[in-house]
């Protein structure tokens, strides 16, 4: 891939991708801590509804800071900050003082602290990559994040061999450190002056304004977290009810994710003329391949259909981000990719909810129908409602004539 031979990308690619190891391997640690303290399945869940619920709260408001700073500054102070709280955890772990009530609300300041890193983040690639190449960029971006969350929890086992838990959390302040380290040498295109500066919600307000302005982003962002809502849940609630055992149901999950890996790389290689359509449109296929899970009792027609959805996953997200980065205007553009992070943070906190509610309701078997008709007939009233008002139009690289750039991004750079 000739991005990776980029400097600037490079170091972007290698800092998140350790970065999202330490996340992996945190979110693996965090739960096995919740279970070790309380053997209780709800302190687990208590503990990952605390990862997910302050960025529902604050990801879109903090954005806006992102928008009217220095991304690159925002995004180590928050690396370094995180550092601090897993310092903090590692120590009271090791005193013995980390109980339940404590890790919850480390658990939940490390999740607000880092609200505005994900928006920075992905605002921050059009400032280094031309708008031609945004979907690449994206793409393989996506790769190094997917494999490395996967991977990071597989870390946890030998660390607890031949190690503690400590550790596991020394490792991800690390990974923390190199985020910082990697990002402190990025060099980045300085946003053209936006003009008069603007309060914190005069701000949000016309951030909210530009994500209306781009009814296809509006549309596709609306999918994506109503999808994901009545999706995600299954992936982890529904095909443990329907495998039952540890070993069947581990193997699928790493099917899933080592597809949504091949799924990211693929489409880095590949252009896509429509991504608002397509990013809706991938719904419909994951739900299609995703209705009879709940049916099949062969692990290998299980694998193939996982694999399948794996895919489509892939299909559902990089376009969506290559779309808001190239039709929204730079000075907003944190703020509603924060707008997108917000609706995710909210769709994983309800969607086990309403995975377990519904396999309780009509059984497994049928809740998975129920989920992935669902899916279909959501994708398609997107799809039909993009045609309406004419924002399924194939895609055109917003950049200025003669240049590399989008509107609103400047050639001088800062490190």
């Amino acid at each position: 891939m000739s991005l990776l031979r980029d400097r600037d990308f490079l170091l972007l690619f290698v800092g998140q991708g350790v970065s999202r190891f330490g996340d992996g391997l945190y979110t693996a640690s965090t739960a096995w801590l919740a279970w070790t303290l309380t053997k209780d399945p709800a302190a687990v869940a208590l503990v990952g509804v605390s990862a997910f619920a302050p960025a529902f709260l604050a990801t879109f408001v903090v954005a806006s800071y992102a928008d009217r700073h220095d991304r690159r500054k925002l995004m180590i102070a928050t690396d370094l900050a995180r550092v601090v709280v897993v310092a903090a955890g590692a120590v009271l772990l090791y005193l013995g003082l980390l109980n339940l009530p404590v890790l919850v609300a480390t658990t939940a300041l490390l999740a607000l602290l880092g609200a505005p890193f994900a928006p920075a983040r992905n605002a921050i690639v059009p400032q280094i990559v031309p708008a031609e190449r945004l979907q690449q960029a994206n793409g393989l971006l996506q790769v190094a994040f997917r494999a490395a969350f996967f991977v990071g929890p597989l870390m946890l086992a030998p660390l607890l061999d031949h190690a503690s838990l400590q550790w596991a959390l020394v490792v991800n302040g690390l990974t923390f450190l190199a985020s910082a380290a990697a990002l402190a040498g990025l060099r980045v295109r300085r946003p053209a002056p936006a003009g008069e500066r603007t309060g914190l919600w005069s701000d949000l307000a016309a951030g909210l304004g530009a994500v209306r302005a781009a009814p296809d982003v509006l549309v596709v962002i609306v999918t994506f977290v109503l999808a994901l809502a009545l999706a995600n849940g299954f992936l982890t609630v529904g095909l443990v009810t329907v495998v039952g055992q540890g070993g069947q149901y581990g193997l699928l999950l790493g099917v899933a994710g080592v597809a949504e890996v091949a799924g990211a790389l693929l489409l880095a290689r590949l252009p896509i003329r429509r991504p608002a359509l397509a990013a809706v449109l991938a719904w419909a296929l994951l739900g299609i391949f995703r209705a009879p899970l709940g049916t099949v009792t062969s692990t290998a027609v299980a694998a193939l259909l996982l694999a399948a959805t794996g895919l489509a996953s892939a299909l559902t997200d990089i376009p969506l981000i290559a779309l808001v980065q190239r039709r929204v205007p730079d000075r907003h553009l944190a703020k509603a990719l924060g707008l997108w992070e917000a609706g995710i943070a909210g769709a994983l906190t309800v969607s086990p909810f309403v995975a377990s509610t519904t396999i309780g309701l009509v059984g497994a078997a049928d809740a998975f129908v129920l989920s992935g008709a669902a899916l279909v007939v959501l994708a398609t009233t997107a799809a039909l409602v993009l045609r309406r008002v004419g924002a399924d139009r194939p895609d055109t690289t917003d950049t200025v004539p003669g240049t590399d750039e989008r509107p609103g991004v400047a050639a001088e750079t800062t490190r």
